[in-house]
C-alpha cells in the first residue's frame, strides 16, 4: 500500500513538473541543472535529500543492471512495464526533489543575505 502511494505521488510530481514552467515554476531544464548542486549539498551535509538520492540511485542501478534483462527475455510485456514504471517513478522523483531543492536554495539565500520575503 505504501509503495502504491509513493508511486502515485511520483507520477503526480512528474506531471506537476512538466506543467510547472507554465505556471511560473522552474522548468525541467532548471530542475535538471540543479541536480549536481543538490548532490554536492547532500554530500556536504547541507541538504537533507540523502535518502531520496539513495532511492534514485537504486532505481537507476536497477534500470541499467544486466539482471533486469531476464524479465524482458521471458516475460516481454511485464518486463517492459516494470521498466516503464521505474523510469516514470525515477523521473518524477528527480523532478520533485530538485523542485524541493530549488525552493530550499531560495530560502537559504534569502536567510543568508537577509532579504525579506
Amino acid at each position: 500500500m505504501a509503495n502504491n502511494l509513493r508511486r502515485v505521488a511520483a507520477f503526480k510530481a512528474l506531471w506537476g513538473a512538466f506543467t510547472a514552467s507554465r505556471r511560473g515554476g522552474p522548468s525541467v531544464g532548471q530542475r535538471l541543472a540543479a541536480l549536481p548542486r543538490m548532490i554536492k549539498a547532500v554530500v556536504k551535509g547541507e541538504y537533507d535529500g540523502g535518502k531520496s538520492l539513495l532511492l534514485m540511485a537504486g532505481a537507476l542501478a536497477y534500470l541499467v543492471s544486466p539482471i533486469d534483462v531476464v524479465p524482458e527475455a521471458f516475460l516481454l510485456l511485464v518486463g517492459l512495464v516494470d521498466d516503464a514504471v521505474m523510469i516514470t517513478w525515477l523521473a518524477g522523483s528527480v523532478l520533485s526533489e530538485t523542485d524541493r531543492f530549488i525552493e530550499w536554495e531560495k530560502d537559504r539565500d534569502r536567510i543568508l543575505i537577509g532579504k525579506p520575503h
